[in-house]
């Protein structure tokens, strides 16, 4: 695709983080944008910050854990411009951070970062692919994953599993696209650290799937040093605008695999792919 003066991208979760900067490159590149986000206020706040620097856009409020809301948005999209051409299936969260065992994962965690991280994605692709492929116009998919869909690590196993789907996902409609001829195209987005507050986002955790005291406890006891490690990751890691200026060069070019991510990142994703060829058993290396 590189024909964008124009044309529509659709972005969740961009009242902040990686969403908010897909959402303002677009807009700069001459896009109109449509930006979804489960929080009301700062999405409000995102909308008002594009159209103060010319671009054009409006705002919807999606849950994308909800299908219904999902297709809420999708009809929003193509009744207010008739077309969409870029989807980037962003929203995301990330769970709890550390359990003593994955057994002990609450019911609550798996609900809920399954239902954002995949089933959001997949909840986009149904309710936006077909109508994109019907208008027969060049268009693009990006769905956001993490390095966590390419290795594992010993703890956050809701996320790395969501996002292991994520990337399979991804790489089954890219292939399907293909197959049929389409004129729309697919990516996967990968990153290693990036300075986003995606760890504090059980602020948006539904009511009831809040942990229960015990587990909330539990669970706040044994993951304060990953936490606050997490934290300093994330805050030295790369910068969102970074990321969206990657993914547009990729849509362009037509990049399925994009995988910015630290040189520790890369190594861990590079012995996994090892330990397969080998067929050895999985390497354990300190959590990356």
């Amino acid at each position: 695709m590189d024909d964008f003066t124009g044309r529509v991208a659709v972005v969740t979760g961009a009242a902040s983080g990686i969403g908010l900067a897909f959402a303002t490159r677009f807009a700069k590149e001459g896009m109109k944008v449509v930006l979804a986000d489960i929080e009301s206020q700062p999405l409000a706040r995102a909308e008002a910050a594009i159209k103060a620097q010319g671009g054009t856009a409006i705002a919807v409020r999606t849950d994308v854990m909800r299908e219904a809301e999902v297709k809420r948005l999708a009809d929003a999209a193509f009744d207010a411009w008739g077309n969409v051409h870029i989807l980037c299936n962003n929203a995301g969260v990330s769970g709890s951070l550390s359990v003593d065992g994955l057994w002990e994962e609450a019911m609550e965690d798996w609900n809920w970062v399954l239902g954002v991280n995949f089933s959001g994605v997949l909840h986009g692709i149904r309710h936006f692919v077909p109508r994109m492929l019907a208008k027969a116009e060049a268009g693009h998919i990006v769905n956001t994953a993490s390095v966590a869909g390419l290795v594992t690590s010993r703890f956050g196993a809701p996320y790395t599993i969501s996002k292991h789907g994520v990337v399979a996902l991804s790489e089954l409609l890219y292939k399907d696209l293909r197959t049929r001829g389409a004129k729309l195209s697919a990516s996967v987005l990968c990153p290693g650290w990036v300075d986003t507050k995606i760890i504090d986002s059980s602020r948006n955790r539904p009511d009831g799937l809040k942990l229960d005291g015990a587990a909330g406890k539990a669970q706040s006891a044994q993951a304060q040093m990953t936490l606050q490690a997490v934290r300093g990751f994330l805050k030295d890691g790369f910068k969102p605008e970074a990321i969206a200026g990657l993914v547009f060069d990729a849509i362009r070019s037509d990049t399925f695999y994009i995988v910015p991510a630290q040189p520790h990142i890369e190594q861990a994703v590079a012995l996994r792919l090892e330990d397969i060829r080998l067929r050895r058993n999985p390497t354990i290396t300190p959590p990356a």
